[in-house]
Parts: structure tokens; C-alpha cells; sequence
């Protein structure tokens, strides 16, 4: 049972940060080249904040607590950088990102709203993203 949870915490993973990861290469470009095309992008990352990152980052705690309770793993530090990433995610997560990309759906993309939201918005999603990978390199390689 234990392979088989820990498969399902990489695809909980996967499927909660695989595409954000990608956003802070495709939205500049987008933003250069089809500026009118930022609007619906935005209104899909919003829908999929709320329907695939949110629910997914939920399983992929309930997996990790699954997996550090069953293996006796809670004093590791591996397992604490795992739950202050999570929790980092789930602040950042739920009062910059979702509220940005929800904004930035409803914004015209050549404002000054638009300019300052969309900087906040991709500060907090490089952030995030380099913490995702920090934690996954952390999770899998164990240094400390």
C-alpha cells in the first residue's frame, strides 16, 4: 500500500504544480505576441486554481501525512520542508494567485492595472514555482 500511496502523492503533485510551473514561460510570451488571448488564459487558470491546483495540493498533503505517519518519517527534515512548502502554497496560493488570475481575467491587458496585477501575480508564481521544485528535489534526494 505504502509504493502505492507514494505514486499517488508524485501524481498529486504532478497534477497540482505541473502546469503552473510552466505559466512563467508561456504568459510573457502571450503577453508580447497575443495580448488579446491573456483574458481567456486567465479566466482557465483561474478555473483550474479551484479545480485541479487546489484539490490536488489537498491530496497531495493527505498522501503526505499518509505516507510520513505509516513510515515513522515525521522527525525527518525532509518531511518538514514538505509541510512548510505546502503551507507557503496554500497562503500564496489562495491570496495572490487565484484573486490575481481572477482579476487579470477581467482586465484589459494594455492598463496600468492590468501591468501591476500581472507582476505581482508572476512574482508570486516564479516564487512558488522555485518552491515546488526545492521541495520535490528535497522529498526525493533527502540531503539532510
Amino acid at each position: 500500500m505504502y509504493s502505492v500511496v507514494v505514486a499517488l502523492h508524485i501524481i498529486a503533485a504532478f497534477a497540482a504544480y505541473g502546469l503552473p510551473l510552466a505559466y512563467p514561460l508561456i504568459l510573457p510570451y502571450l503577453r508580447r505576441h497575443h495580448p488579446a488571448a491573456l483574458p481567456g488564459v486567465h479566466a482557465i487558470q483561474y478555473r483550474l486554481n479551484r479545480y485541479l491546483t487546489g484539490p490536488f495540493t489537498v491530496l497531495l498533503l493527505g498522501f503526505g501525512i499518509y505516507l510520513a505517519s505509516d513510515g515513522g518519517y515525521w522527525e525527518e527534515p525532509f518531511v518538514a520542508i514538505g509541510v512548510v512548502a505546502i503551507a507557503i502554497i496554500a497562503l500564496v496560493g489562495g491570496g495572490v494567485i487565484v484573486p490575481a488570475t481572477k482579476r487579470l481575467a477581467a482586465l484589459e491587458p494594455s492598463c496600468e492595472e492590468y501591468a501591476r496585477v500581472f507582476r505581482r501575480y508572476m512574482t508570486a508564481e516564479v516564487a512558488l514555482g522555485a518552491l515546488v521544485l526545492i521541495a520535490t528535489f528535497v522529498m526525493a534526494v533527502k540531503p539532510f
